[in-house]
């Protein structure tokens, strides 16, 4: 089983924007609520780290390597300070929240 110490900085090198990205999820989540289309989360997670100092590319595309060669690429929803790729996704399955935003 893998053990990581969560007091080894080595271990999670970008400890701190990933919990900026969380608390800036959670506020989305607690404020929207759910049922949007992605699009409206994805816009609304922006707006929120850049609110929270964070910089962030919006649907920025990159090339995808494997072993030093381009095998393709892929449209990463948003990318936070150069290091965190976020990609959103929705639960369609949840009617009685699609339902509460019309």
């Amino acid at each position: 089983m893998l053990e990581l110490d969560a007091e080894d900085e080595s271990a999670f090198p970008q400890r701190e924007v990933t919990q900026a990205i969380i608390g800036a999820a959670f506020e989305v989540h607690n404020h929207l609520g759910y049922g949007f289309l992605h699009r409206v989360y994805q816009r609304a997670l922006q707006v929120e780290l850049t609110r929270r100092d964070l910089g962030t590319d919006w649907k920025k595309r990159i090339n995808v390597h494997y072993k030093d060669v381009v095998i393709g690429d892929y449209d990463a929803d948003l990318i936070v300070d150069d290091c965190v790729l976020i990609e959103i996704k929705i639960d369609r399955n949840t009617t009685s929240g699609t339902r509460l935003n019309y």
